[in-house]
């Protein structure tokens, strides 16, 4: 009994392999917390706060993504649209070209047109993926390039500033998004904070979450076993848009601008902080829990990075060497969870 007991107990080494994400926060906060004396002053855990919300909201859609085995190259380039789309209709509302007039829509109107737009390019990729096999790094490839290439069309390459409306044409307000706060907390991060538990709910409670674990583990025997492995692939890529339109509006909200470069190489930070929480880029595997202490290293990590004047050239090199360490670190602990099943099972 006692040696069932000590086989079942999860080893101080896969404790320590589970804990990573959080031990590498505590590390960063420690190190920058000495090195740089204004880290934590209030003014710079609040701009922490809300890089971290940007990065946790794409890393939540990629998350998906990535749990259904797939990839999405396109999350940064529909954040540069999404802005762009938003600053346009603020700016120059919808022209309509044949009476020479331009439609102006109140700030709501606006959030929900730029989403449907962020979630259609979500759409295109999951079709393409689901539907016509096309691959999902060609796919999102594409579509990287092409909604970067529209935003750059739709904006003609400048940007889209002052986007604080006119209260004559009823369209005031759209900063509040990224600057104005709740109970003390930004209100990106209360974004952030309700995307996550809606997505941990849907993970842990409903079937379509079971399903797209079940697709990203094995998709022939999911969908052996009766799941709509279309479905599931098309809702995790429109998830995904959905989840980089919302980081747009914020993006442009918080800069009070829009420039159709924004998000550039985002999709790095969002697939970054996913592996980091512990999501398998083999699929099958992830939780938002772990995805969003991701996205709080990632945000800790640029900052801190930023304050002690590191350079933006090495910033890079820093960036992709924890991707590569992070997807080494997770398919060790694989290979140790599977040793230790055996063991188990022999036992």
């Amino acid at each position: 009994m006692n040696n069932k007991n000590k086989n079942a107990r999860p080893s101080v080494k896969m404790l320590l392999m589970k804990s990573r994400t959080l031990i590498a926060l505590a590390l960063l906060l420690a190190i920058f917390g000495v090195i740089t004396p204004n880290f934590f002053t209030v003014t710079s855990l609040v701009l922490v706060a809300k890089h971290v919300a940007l990065y946790g909201i794409l890393a939540i859609g990629m998350t998906a993504v990535i749990v259904s085995g797939g990839i999405d190259l396109s999350v940064g380039s529909i954040v540069g649209l999404s802005g762009v789309i938003a600053g346009g209709l603020i700016i120059e509302g919808l022209p309509i070209r044949f009476m020479n007039v331009s439609i102006y829509f109140a700030i709501p109107v606006v959030i929900l047109l730029t989403l449907i737009c962020g979630t259609a390019v979500g759409t295109i990729n999951g079709f393409l993926i689901s539907h016509l096999n096309v691959p999902p790094f060609i796919t999102t490839l594409g579509t990287m390039y092409i909604s970067r290439g529209f935003a750059l069309i739709r904006s003609r390459g400048e940007t889209y500033s002052n986007l604080g409306g006119e209260p004559v044409l009823g369209n005031t307000g759209f900063p509040v998004l990224g600057s104005g706060n709740f109970l003390g907390l930004p209100i990106a991060v209360w974004i952030m904070i309700v995307i996550a538990a809606i997505v941990m709910f849907l993970f842990k409670k409903q079937p379509l979450g079971w399903h797209i674990f079940a697709v990203g583990g094995n998709e022939k025997a999911a969908e052996l076993s009766g799941v709509k492995v279309k479905n599931i692939k098309l809702f995790v890529y429109m998830l995904s848009g959905f989840c980089a339109s919302v980081v747009g509006l914020i993006a442009a909200a918080q800069l009070a601008s829009a420039h159709p470069a924004t998000g550039e190489s985002w999709e790095m930070n969002a697939i970054t902080a996913a592996v980091l929480g512990g999501t398998s880029m083999s699929g099958g595997v992830g939780t938002i829990g772990g995805t969003i202490i991701g996205a709080f290293v990632i945000g800790v990590l640029n900052d801190g990075m930023v304050m002690l004047g590191v350079s933006e050239f090495w910033q890079m090199v820093i960036k992709g060497t924890v991707i590569i360490v992070a997807v080494i670190v997770d398919q060790f602990q694989r290979r140790m969870e599977a040793a230790d099943a055996i063991k188990l099972r022999n036992e």
